[in-house]
């Protein structure tokens, strides 16, 4: 009797191949750390090739503070990042990493009122970022293609866009909703084909302050539900101290996954330096 075909999976067997290589508890090679250790740990590992990640927050909650943060964390391991940003230039985005750096307030870099002892932190901070894999690129141009296109030229890891409702979609659509959902499913086949992290900064047009509960969820983000739908991981930021004035403990910060495809959901607890613009994890500071 003939044997049935049985079917060639190569995609298997390097798979395999992949785990029998790893170290135990070692990350699989397509994952890219954030950096934040709570955060990594909570994620299996830090983010993932080919994965959408979307990060939502109310206005003032530091969403840019932190995925610039993030950026030059996962620079400084190594993996190549573009930062494409929609409201800052090269000279404001490199003064905002500068502040957090060196733990200085941006104010003091502008006008120049730096202690020694801070000048040399900003100068150190300088010298650290001066050779980093991180390219900061503005997110101009009438076309989906047009405005990502100066990212793809660096070979990323991570792209980040900031933010998601300034990003064209491929396709003009009626309303601001469908944009974003084009320009969400435009991201997730870039992640896809190109073998990156695609991680886009969103506004929260759902978000109600007032309500009993101001936490983030996923019903916050809009977009016809396709954040809920497209993203692979789901990242939301919340600081009680903006609801609750002196009720909460100030700089304290949620960072809530509301969804991750692969793997757990949960919290992790950062601390937000506002006077620096600066993101640390309150369990593993670095």
């Amino acid at each position: 009797m003939k044997r049935p075909h049985r079917l060639e999976r190569p995609s298997l067997q390097n798979l395999i191949h992949q785990v029998d290589a790893q170290a135990q508890g070692e990350p699989s090679p397509d994952t890219v750390p954030t950096g934040f250790a709570s955060v990594d740990k909570l994620l299996g590992g830090g983010l993932r090739r080919r994965d959408l990640v979307v990060l939502g927050g109310d206005i003032g909650a530091g969403k840019s503070s932190f995925a610039l943060a993030l950026a030059v964390r996962v620079a400084r391991a190594g993996f190549p990042v573009a930062y494409c940003s929609g409201e800052m230039d090269e000279d404001r985005l490199l003064e905002r990493t500068l502040a957090f750096e060196g733990k200085v307030r941006v104010d003091d870099l502008r006008m120049a009122t730096l202690s020694e002892e801070r000048r040399a932190a900003v100068g150190a901070a300088a010298l650290r970022l001066r050779d980093l894999p991180l390219h900061l690129l503005p997110l101009t141009g009438r076309q989906f293609d047009e405005v990502l296109d100066p990212a793809w030229a660096h070979d990323p890891a991570l792209v980040v866009v900031d933010y998601l409702q300034l990003l064209p979609p491929p396709l003009a659509r009626a309303t601001r909703d469908e944009d974003a959902s084009e320009a969400l499913r435009a991201l997730k086949a870039a992640a896809l084909e190109r073998r990156i992290v695609c991680l886009a900064v969103a506004q929260l047009p759902e978000l109600h302050a007032g309500r009993p509960d101001p936490r983030p969820t996923l019903d916050d983000y809009g977009s016809l539900g396709a954040v809920k739908q497209h993203a692979d991981v789901i990242l939301s930021l919340y600081r009680e101290e903006m609801y609750n004035p002196g009720g909460g403990i100030e700089g304290a910060t949620e960072l809530i996954v509301s969804k991750n495809r692969n793997g757990p959901t949960g919290f992790v607890d950062l601390y937000f330096y506002r006077q620096w613009l600066r993101f640390e994890d309150m369990l593993d500071p670095a």
